[in-house]
């Protein structure tokens, strides 16, 4: 069987259609003292649709001083990464979101305090332009560190003996759905698993050997090992800190997004009526003051379910 990092490199290095690779190259042109790899996921990469539709980027930069010249950019990234852009190529659209390389590998480990990058780096991606084979190997290699992050989480929240190993999978993206202001409906986790089901069951044999809950795998199933307790309480106690501050830090990206993001609150609204199918109708204050305008859409899109 091949080892998790096998999985990862030759999933990330399937070649990409000709307009992501451009646009990818477009990205890095931009940040041409710090750019050390871009990468695409999201809706996009699964459906394979492009046109009319919001690409989403990933921009990896070796560091926030090196990649930005205004003192407050570098802060603001630092501080709550990512910061989130929004780039246009030819007659494609995307929002690109920057960290640095030390980032990167933080925000996909264990011991990452919010749950936004390794939940979307567990499901698939592409590398689509890097800088050197250096860049590759630090990508792959944190990257790696997301499904085993993901899957310790879902194991201690399993109560049966034996699961499915993709029963497992949709728990962890029930939690990590959980612990963001999120828009999308609640079959959403399920839906992320259908659209390759044996990829998922492939990945999670490979990293369920990297979790820190030990257990065991029986063809398509996983049982936790004995002796366990202590690791499963460890992983359940910091969930509710992970849920508030996962909330949090989605209102609070979104007033960053106001400064860095030109029409951050139209993408917002178009984003939530796709994914939620509401009728969203932004004014024209709260084009003015975004981030006062997003705050007083809040009450009502918590009301209506829109967001959970």
């Amino acid at each position: 069987m091949s080892s998790l990092k096998q999985l990862v490199s030759a999933e990330i290095t399937v070649e990409a259609v000709p307009e992501v690779q451009l646009f990818a190259k477009h990205i890095a042109d931009s940040y041409p003292n710090s750019a050390r790899a871009v990468l695409f996921y999201g809706s996009c990469l699964r459906s394979k649709e492009l046109e009319g539709q919001m690409l989403d980027f990933y921009l990896i930069v070796s560091s926030y001083e090196e990649a930005y010249e205004k003192g407050w950019m570098i802060k603001a990234n630092k501080m709550l990464p990512p910061n989130v852009f929004p780039f246009q190529y030819e007659n494609l659209m995307a929002k690109v979101a920057i960290l640095s390389e030390a980032d990167f590998r933080k925000l996909n480990r264990f011991e990452a305090s919010a749950v936004s990058v390794w939940a979307r780096f567990s499901q698939p991606s592409r590398l689509v332009w890097y800088a050197d084979n250096a860049a590759c190997e630090h990508v792959i290699s944190s990257i790696s560190c997301a499904a085993p992050t993901l899957l310790n989480a879902a194991l201690a929240h399993t109560e049966r003996e034996s699961v499915p190993i993709n029963d497992l999978w949709q728990t962890g993206y029930q939690l990590t759905y959980g612990a963001e202001l999120r828009a999308e409906r609640s079959e959403r986790p399920t839906s992320v698993l259908d659209f390759d089901p044996e990829r998922y069951e492939t990945f999670g044999k490979a990293a369920l050997y990297h979790t820190r809950i030990a257990n065991s795998i029986n063809g398509d199933r996983v049982s936790i090992a004995e002796e366990q307790d202590y690791r499963i309480d460890m992983e359940r106690k910091r969930w509710p800190g992970l849920r508030r501050r996962g909330k949090l830090l989605t209102l609070a990206r979104l007033a960053k997004a106001s400064m860095t993001y030109a029409g951050g609150i139209d993408y917002l609204a178009w984003k939530i009526n796709r994914h939620a199918g509401t009728q969203i109708k932004i004014r024209n204050w709260q084009r003015k003051w975004p981030v006062l305008g997003s705050i007083a859409l809040l009450p009502k899109l918590l009301a209506k379910g829109a967001v959970k």
